[in-house]
């Protein structure tokens, strides 16, 4: 339930105290080394939640008692590794200008919180149903888990060949990802990377032995897939459509189209392929 309360938690505006290790700073902030401005450096309006660990380390404790309106030169140094050799193990300033400071603000756990959270009329019965979701969940992990086990086993024991090509453009994808989600967080991978202190270099190590895992996984599961005849039928792809169009709530001809359009309709063929060979393992494991 303290998960749920911070999930609904409201951002409260505290205009006559000080910042504090949770709260969240609405901030200007612009980065010198030797009195020059770098690239990357910039942000405008930014919200830093101060204990995130988003920023270069000594950042966000330098925020720690600002209040609004207030001004602050925060010094750091950049990591001696860094990629921009300009920067790298050089002290930085950035100059903060506090905007706003806000407060997380704790709903109250009773009845008036299941109604306004959940279908429920009472608190006891939406904790009933959290117990059951609950359970329900840990009974999917537990078979996910059993599949990965099973697919890493099975990968484990084949001897592939991985194009180099095939890793590269999978980390492409994974690094592809990780932007989209900082753009929806407000930032961008130049800006992640000079905060965090990391190069694109490192970044790209760091996904290295998951790509490998995913391209033989999936290469592997291929294989098994054509050895043992497991096709995606016509039928099959309309059960997929039907799922993502409850999912987006539009018409399954609506999402047939938009595949269609963009040439990915084969894809999700593909990934439904792969998924109906997981549980082609699953069903024929020795338990």
């Amino acid at each position: 339930m303290k998960r749920l309360q911070e999930r609904h938690a409201e951002l409260v505006i505290v205009d006559e105290e000080t910042a504090q290790k949770g709260d969240s700073v609405v901030m200007d902030f612009e980065g010198f080394v030797d009195g020059e401005a770098f690239e990357g450096g910039k942000g405008e309006r930014y919200t830093l939640e101060l204990g995130s660990n988003t920023f270069i380390p000594g950042f966000e404790d330098q925020l720690i008692g600002l209040g609004t309106g207030d001004f602050k030169d925060v010094e750091v140094t950049f990591p001696e590794h860094y990629h921009a050799e300009n920067l790298a193990n050089k002290p930085a300033t950035f100059k903060v200008k506090v905007h706003e400071i806000k407060r997380k603000q704790l709903p109250q756990l009773d009845d008036e919180f299941a109604k306004d959270v959940s279908e429920f009329e009472t608190l006891d019965e939406y904790k009933a149903d959290l117990t059951k979701q609950l359970k329900e969940r840990k009974g999917r992990e537990l078979e996910a888990a059993r599949e990965a086990e099973l697919v890493e086993k099975a990968s484990a024991n084949a001897e592939v060949e991985i194009p180099r090509a095939m890793i590269e453009t999978e980390i492409q994808h994974m690094v592809k990802d990780l932007d989209n989600r900082l753009r929806m967080q407000g930032m961008n991978m130049d800006m992640f990377l000079t905060l965090s202190g990391q190069t694109i270099a490192d970044l790209r190590e760091q996904m290295q032995q998951e790509a490998d895992k995913r391209v033989k996984n999936n290469l592997v599961l291929e294989q098994i897939a054509k050895e043992e005849n497991i096709t995606i039928s016509e039928e099959e792809l309309q059960e997929e459509l039907d799922k993502m169009a409850a999912s987006y709530q539009r018409s399954a001809d609506e999402i047939r189209s938009i595949l269609e359009k963009n040439g990915t309709i084969e894809n999700l063929r593909e990934e439904a392929a792969l998924r109906k060979t997981v549980k082609f393992i699953v069903d024929n494991s020795k338990n």
